[in-house]
Parts: C-alpha cells; structure tokens; sequence
C-alpha cells in the first residue's frame, strides 16, 4: 500500500500543469467535445503509457540496479530541460 500511495502521488504531482493536463483542459474547453469522452481517451491513454512505462522499467530493473535507473533518469531531465533551454534562446 505504501508503494501505491508513493506512486499515487508521485504521478498526481508530475501531471498537474503538465502538456497532457493543458492539453486534456484544451480539448474539454472546445464545444462538442463531451467531457466524458476527453476523460476516458485521457485517462485511457495515460493508462496504457503508464502499462508502457512499468513493463520497460521492470525489464531495465532486472539488469540495472533502481538508483542507476533514478540518477540516469534525473541526468535525462536536466540534460533535455538544458537542451530546451540553449535551443530555443
């Protein structure tokens, strides 16, 4: 359960304001659209990129140990967030 409430929020925190949010916000704002719809494609489509994300983070976790994959994963942040920076100035 501790694991769950860990990921639970983890996730909740990282997606508020992020481009899927501002997105999903997007697509309820236009006329028509039917929140019910744009809920289940979001929810739907985070879903299976989580599914996506746990079956490749489980392989990788058999060959590298997690505080690899964490560092590499904070390295990947800071080099793309850099990246983005020098790019578009």
């Amino acid at each position: 359960m501790k694991t769950y409430a860990l990921v639970f929020v983890s996730v909740f925190l990282a997606e508020l304001g992020d481009k899927t949010q501002l997105a999903t916000l997007t697509f309820a704002a236009t006329p028509g659209a039917g929140r019910l719809g744009v809920f289940l494609a979001a929810a739907g489509a985070l879903a299976i990129s989580s599914l996506l994300a746990v079956l490749v983070g489980e392989r990788l976790g058999a060959w590298i140990p997690p505080h690899y994959l964490t560092r590499a994963a904070g390295v990947a942040f800071v080099a793309i967030g850099l990246w983005l920076l020098v790019t578009r100035a």
